[in-house]
């Protein structure tokens, strides 16, 4: 029995340890963490090398019910990862590569708590993979993006979800002890899929042949040593005694090439301020406010209050507090919590507020220094994920265009991000005497600054092979695009006047909530990515929908199945049809 088997093995032992096979109550979640704080990672920072050594607390779960051994981790332990990803690429500057490694002896992790899989409700375990994917593709973001290289020293057994974290970095070295190996052992021994994109990851970034690719996944006691190297599932092996300084030097030439400065200074993310309610969450450029009945989110995000820094220098003192950087901050923590708390708000209905002009000019103080200043490098990053993030959630996203909004150039991808965008044509529905109307404006952001994960913009995507009309649009960067306009340029679903706004917002609510969100989820995914398939499109699209397709199936989640009768000495029960 190899070691990641028996890694496996008790994980499976531990996991009958926990309650019965009822579900878990999932409790309400806050991604808030700090490095001072962390129960299951630990931070070191070492020149041009930072250490993130995973040592997880078996007693540390965010639910009650299973315990974290052998470095199996639940959601917990990927928001203190996360954490630390986003601290690396903001608070230090000068770190060139990542090393992720285990901070237990013979083992790196045994990936994802199979207890905490299968007593989870089905939203749960979805959230789980999907903030977990995105994690991970954060890795690779700094990777090709940031100069911050990230490298997997595997120094023990190394199974499922944790071939998964080592998959996301550019370099894996394994230990070569004779006993540590490399696995997805989800299909044969769980009767699921490597849902953090391990599938994906084999092929298409490590390109492992498919056949070779096929007998690792059906394989349940993984590959080591010089095959391991042969079949691309790792680069390099290091022996015990060599191994910490094989990894130091890999590290260093890793980051020998990086654009990161040398001598700047970081800025510390400061904790967000929020206040939370049981109907509202609001920070200071964004709120969301719930209608329960309705079903429905109300969120408005603020522009900036103040002119736009006109240095370098000013930027960076800001710090945390320049206006995209913390409205990016706000945006993506409302994003997940109401992901993972609030799954019964399956509407969400998207405002802005403030100076189109002064959101412009802000845009333009980052955009103008992203080829220069690491920092305004990282802001623009950070905002990207950040709509990636709004991309792939399963909630109905409308955008509503009202007499004072914003949806200006990085705003307006707010709107293009949703699945219809409404403006109205006419004076504020509570003030008729009023002058003001709404509108929308393009810039050079709406055309690639913010790519998908389809690796297009989104002006691209909702035109996708228009090139004519891309070039249309071009030419209208830089003014107020009227509401006639924008309708004619299919910019926007329509152009309600202020006699039907009400109704058509009230009548697209309750016609959604009328729908199967199930079936929405599904069709709003189809809809947004279009065109070229990418790693990211795989993972999220193809993957995901067989895996979330697959947890809910009595192969896996049944009482006779693989996840439930694993570790108990019972062989799963399978429906052998085919379907």
């Amino acid at each position: 029995m190899t070691a990641a088997t028996e890694s496996l093995n008790a994980r499976g032992a531990a996991a009958e340890s926990g309650p019965g096979a009822g579900e878990q109550v999932a409790p309400e979640v806050s991604f808030d963490r700090h490095p001072d704080s962390y129960r299951h990672w630990r931070l070191r920072v070492d020149g041009p090398v930072a250490w993130l050594a995973m040592d997880v607390d078996e007693d540390g779960g965010l639910v009650p019910g299973y315990e974290l051994k052998l470095n199996s981790y639940d959601l917990g332990v990927d928001i203190e990862f996360y954490d630390a990803t986003q601290r690396l690429r903001f608070e230090h500057p000068g770190v060139r590569s990542v090393v992720v490694t285990s901070g237990k002896d013979n083992v790196f992790c045994a990936g994802a708590n199979i207890r905490m899989l299968a007593g989870s409700p089905h939203q749960w375990k979805v959230n789980f993979c999907k903030f977990t994917n995105e994690t991970r593709n954060g890795l690779e973001d700094a990777t090709e993006n940031s100069g911050q290289t990230y490298l997997a020293a595997v120094n023990g057994a190394c199974a499922g979800g944790g071939y998964e974290i080592a998959l996301a970095c550019e370099h894996i070295i394994l230990i070569d002890d004779n006993s540590s190996t490399v696995a997805l052992p989800e299909v044969p021994l769980l009767g699921v899929l490597p849902g953090t994109g391990g599938l994906t990851r084999v092929v298409d970034k490590r390109r492992v042949r498919k056949d070779r690719a096929d007998i690792f996944a059906t394989r349940s006691d993984g590959i080591k040593g010089k095959t391991a190297v042969e079949w691309k599932l790792v680069d390099e092996l290091a022996p015990r005694t060599e191994f910490e300084e094989t990894v130091r030097a890999r590290a260093m030439e890793l980051g020998a090439n990086s654009h990161r400065p040398t001598d700047a200074q970081g800025i510390e993310l400061t904790p967000l301020e929020r206040d939370v309610t049981d109907d509202a969450i609001t920070y200071r450029y964004v709120s969301a406010t719930f209608d329960r009945a309705a079903g429905t989110v109300n969120i408005t995000v603020r522009g900036p209050e103040d002119a736009a820094p006109s240095t370098m220098e000013q930027i960076h003192e800001q710090g945390a507090a320049n206006w995209l950087l913390a409205m990016t901050r706000e945006l993506d923590d409302l994003i997940l919590r109401l992901r993972t708390n609030e799954v019964e708000l399956g509407s969400w209905l998207i405002r802005t507020e403030g100076d189109a002009q002064r959101v412009l000019e802000h845009e333009k103080s980052v955009l103008d220094n992203v080829e220069s200043d690491w920092l305004c490098n990282e802001i623009v990053l950070y905002y990207k994920r950040t709509l990636k993030r709004l991309d792939v959630t399963s909630r109905s996203l409308f955008a509503l265009i009202e007499p004072g909004s914003c949806f200006a150039g990085l705003l307006l991808e707010l709107a293009l991000a949703c699945d219809q965008q409404y403006i109205l044509d006419g004076p504020p529905i509570d003030d008729e005497d009023s002058e003001e109307r709404a509108s929308i404006t393009l810039s050079d952001a709406s055309f690639g600054s913010f790519p998908m994960g389809n690796g297009l913009s989104r002006l691209e995507s909702r035109f996708y092979r228009e090139d004519d009309h891309l070039a249309w649009l071009a030419r209208e960067k830089g003014r107020p695009i009227s509401p006639g306009e924008a309708h004619e340029l299919g910019l926007v679903t329509d152009a309600p006047d202020d006699i039907d706004w009400e109704d058509e917002v009230r009548i697209l609510v309750e016609a959604r909530a009328a729908l199967s969100p199930d079936a929405l989820t599904g069709m709003e995914a189809n809809h947004r990515f279009v065109g070229p398939e990418t790693i990211e499109t795989k993972i999220f699209g193809r993957l995901t929908a067989w895996q979330n397709w697959i947890f809910t199936r009595p192969n896996a989640a049944g009482p006779d199945g693989a996840l439930r009768r694993y570790g108990t000495g019972k062989k799963a029960v399978f429906d052998r049809k085919r379907v």
